[in-house]
């Protein structure tokens, strides 16, 4: 193979890559650069190539030889664009300031977006080297989003049903998840297929392999600037090979070098186009699907009119479906009758109060959902939370102009990067990957902040390092990198230390915009404080009048009011003036003990409400990790969800943190939901009135998240799953699933436009997507009477058009009816009929 024919492969395969089958945004994506490439671009950049080449043609070896040399750096065999292969002893401006390994990788991949997807396997079919294989991935398509283990391939037939004229069928392969260290069995493959008359290679069964798992790979990352960032690499690399070794100039070598410049800044033109239009439908904002909401009855009864709906609701034809999830939830048991939710008496009819805190689930009354909003004047203002299904970034993005420095305190349990906590890299740049994954989600994060907000990392000792020089870079303002005590006991299976501790990381958007923190008293400290004299001042604890240091020239004695007359002990010294005793004293605030003992000053317990907090924070106060599993455990099934938090830290947090009135507090690795549960509960101990906005993206969100929230709203004592006689809390949150990335890059319309019809433009610099539908399919024009009909339920199911423009709009929502949505600056948008230029950026970018 020539240098010529190798160049145009690698170009190839980042365009066209193997042929496949079936509906993904992948391969959705893969048909488009493939047409572009074959009927666009390359038969005329082949063109351009061999007309630049004119002039001198010896030129056209070292040419491809070095667009090789260049490009391949870059290009990732999924497509996206970045630093590819670039060892640590290569050319030197590949490198920082430092030769620290990890700071190198993350500066290979801090320009690139971390797209975090489930790895869902597909079943396709894909075409290698002339033969079509068909990958059965239905064993598959049902595991668990992030699922790390290998991929296992069993060949299991050669598929007989051909159209007429075709020469070979497929072959058939069954995909599975590895168990037990099991692995793929080439060489019993090759030979059964041999066997079978067909001439297969192990590289082409290999690369057939690598096409499948292509699918779950291709949105690793996506490039912030492929254009600027390809052309400021091109000069640097051209900069190296201009100089390494070169001595005469000449007029034709200064004209090659040019050649070989404009040739692969057109390249870079036109691959770039692919990967921002990528960056576009990354970074839009997503429509809400499939929304809900959870209120208790008792904050529907206390509306006007609000009784009637709860009967309304209780002679429901779906009643009995909410019946039966509570009774899954462990809320009510079988005795439970809907007669139980209301009594009467001379008085009137109201809620009982054992079922007053019973959580409704709009799901089960989407007829009755409208009348349940209509009881509030102002919809959002009266949420207590948000509950958002969502990859994270998606959902920052999308909700930044809703909630832009609208939250005080963020806490985030990020996963910890160590190799088994379900985060899926690349093991050669593990810590980049991370680290452009956390960046990408605390850059918008920030924006969300309040000037006097917060945010509180926790992190183990793997992580700690490289997350503060990124935050650092991020917040900047670092408060303390707090050491909480996680675990109290210590494991017998290491090797040298059992780790018992994590961090928490604290910094502040603006330091100066905060207000001194203190937490409140525990009842260990309170209890140090009695009331011997029955002062009616309350319980109070003894300081002694002296002090181990202070000056010789102070008083030795003093006399109060009383005739007592105290002398200061020898070695020690007073602890208060002549003049600060005398004002004690007056204050009866001297306690005189019998039998000769030392009178102490009154400290009142009244008087010490709040206390400062340290740098250590033990797990008596803020939890440890066997607390949280017990407290998991007892509210759902304790195989679901591994390694949560305790409520007590996250509600320490909030304490600190969430100091304004209704206070929004955000998680957006938010597990199992312990964030809400520590907000309810803290809510529930001083009737704060704090709001919380959780976002997670794994199917726990339903299967945990959202039935802890429900349970904990119904009553803070549980035990082995069924609710205990405790305290519940009036609640009303909203909870909803988020287009995602994927979703919107599969609906998106991509016509079969004329390329390059733009006479005025070079075919490598014009938007080449200009004329392609996108989403626009949700519009119906009709261009008789020059109208414009927006239809989004011919792109999904379900969309809650009023959050979806509350969200693009920065808009709180006000009232909600069948037809409109009234936003809180009075602004009435008709659903019903939506001008297209309202929605413009969710279909068309």
């Amino acid at each position: 193979m020539n240098r010529e024919q190798k160049f145009f492969n690698a170009l190839r395969d980042v365009f066209v890559g193997a042929k496949i089958e079936g509906e993904s945004g992948y391969i959705n994506l893969m048909r488009i650069k493939s047409r572009y490439y074959t009927e666009g671009v390359f038969p005329r950049l082949q063109h351009d190539i061999n007309e630049a080449l004119k002039p001198f043609p010896a030129f056209r070896e070292e040419l491809f030889e070095k667009l090789y040399d260049f490009f391949h750096r870059y290009f990732s065999e999924s497509g996206s664009i970045y630093f590819r292969y670039t060892p640590l002893h290569q050319n030197v401006y590949e490198k920082v300031y430092t030769d620290d390994k990890d700071v190198m990788l993350f500066w290979k991949t801090h320009m690139l977006y971390y797209v975090k997807t489930d790895r869902l396997f597909k079943s396709m079919e894909a075409e290698v080297d002339g033969q079509k294989f068909f990958f059965d991935a239905s064993s598959l398509e049902h595991k668990k989003a992030n699922e790390k283990r290998d991929l296992v391939y069993a060949f299991k037939e050669k598929r007989k049903d051909l159209p007429a004229g075709q020469a070979g069928g497929a072959l058939v392969f069954t995909v599975a998840y590895s168990e037990r260290g099991k692995k793929t069995r080439t060489d019993d493959i090759l030979k059964t297929l041999r066997k079978n008359g067909d001439k297969i290679n192990e590289d082409t069964l290999e690369r057939a392999f690598r096409v499948f798992e292509k699918q779950s790979e291709v949105d690793f990352f996506l490039n912030k600037d492929a254009k600027a960032f390809l052309e400021d690499q091109f000069d640097l690399w051209m900069y190296q090979y201009v100089f390494k070794g070169e001595s005469q100039w000449t007029e034709t070598r200064i004209r090659q070098l040019q050649t070989l410049k404009d040739i692969a800044f057109k390249i870079i033109a036109f691959i770039s186009q692919f990967e921002d239009e990528l960056v576009k439908i990354w970074n839009k904002t997503k429509f809400v699907i499939n929304s809900n909401y959870v209120i208790t009855l008792d904050r529907i009864a206390e509306k006007d009119g609000g009784l009637a709906v709860v009967e309304k609701l209780l002679a429901h034809r779906n009643f009995k479906a909410q019946v039966g999830e509570w009774r899954q939830l462990g809320i009510v048991d079988d005795s439970f009758k809907k007669t139980d939710v209301l009594e009467e008496d001379l008085t009137g009819k109201r809620l009982t109060k054992r079922y007053e805190h019973l959580p409704i689930d709009t799901k089960h009354f989407k007829d009755m959902e409208l009348e349940i909003l209509a009881l509030f004047d102002n919809l959002d203002a009266s949420l207590d939370g948000w509950l958002i299904k969502s990859e994270n970034y998606q959902a920052l993005n999308t909700i930044l102009p809703k909630f832009k420095e609208k939250v005080q305190t963020i806490y985030i349990d990020p996963p910890y990067n160590t190799g088994n906590d379900g985060f899926i890299y690349e093991d050669q740049y593990q810590r980049a990957d991370w680290l452009a994954m956390m960046q990408n989600r605390l850059e918008p994060a920030k924006g969300i902040l309040r000037n006097d907000g917060t945010i509180f990392v926790s992190i183990d000792n793997n992580s700690a390092h490289n997350l503060k020089h990124l935050m650092d870079q991020v917040f900047e303002n670092s408060l303390m990198q707090v050491v909480w005590h996680s675990k109290y006991t210590i494991s017998n299976d290491v090797k040298f230390v059992s780790q018992q501790h994590e961090y928490v990381m604290i910094y502040a958007k603006n330091i100066d915009a905060l207000q001194p923190w203190f937490l409140p008293r525990t009842d260990e400290m309170n209890q140090r404080y009695d009331n011997p004299d029955e002062d009616p001042r309350g319980p109070w604890k003894g300081t002694p009048l002296h002090a181990k240091s202070g000056t010789s020239s102070m008083y030795r004695e003093y006399k109060f009011k009383n005739g007592f007359v105290w002398r200061c002990p020898e070695g020690r010294y007073p602890r208060y003036s002549p003049d600060s005793l005398k004002e004690l004293d007056g204050d009866n605030r001297i306690h005189f003990p019998i039998r000769g003992r030392e009178p102490v000053i009154k400290t009142f317990l009244s008087e010490v409400r709040n206390r400062k907090i340290g740098s250590l924070w033990g797990y008596d106060e803020f939890g440890h990790t066997h607390e949280a599993n017990e407290e998991l455990a007892q509210l759902v099934d304790k195989g679901k969800f591994d390694n949560p938090k305790p409520t007590k830290l996250v509600a320490n947090v909030a304490r600190l943190g969430a100091t304004a009135e209704r206070a929004i507090v955000m998680d957006f690795f938010a597990g199992s939901g312990t964030t809400a549960h520590a907000v309810i509960n803290l809510n529930r101990q001083d009737s704060g009135k704090r709001k919380y906005i959780l976002v997670e993206m794994a199917d726990y969100f339903d299967t945990v998240m959202l039935p802890r929230i429900k349970k904990v709203v119904f009553s803070d004592k549980w035990k082995e799953g069924k609710a205990q006689n405790g305290q519940g809390i009036g609640h009303f949150c909203k909870y909803y699933h988020l287009e995602q990335y994927e979703d919107a890059l599969r609906r998106a319309k991509y016509a079969d436009s004329d390329l390059f019809d733009d006479p005025y433009r070079d075919p490598y610099h014009q938007y080449i997507f200009l004329r392609d539908l996108k989403m626009l399919e949700a519009l119906e024009v009709d261009t008789k009477k020059n109208t414009v009909k927006v239809d989004l339920s011919k792109l999904y199911d379900g969309i809650d058009i009023a959050e979806t423009l509350s969200n693009l709009t920065g808009k709180w929502i006000k009232r909600i009816t069948a037809n409109t949505v009234e936003f809180e600056d009075g602004e009435v948008v008709d659903m019903k009929n939506l001008e297209w230029k309202q929605i413009k950026p969710l279909i068309w970018w």
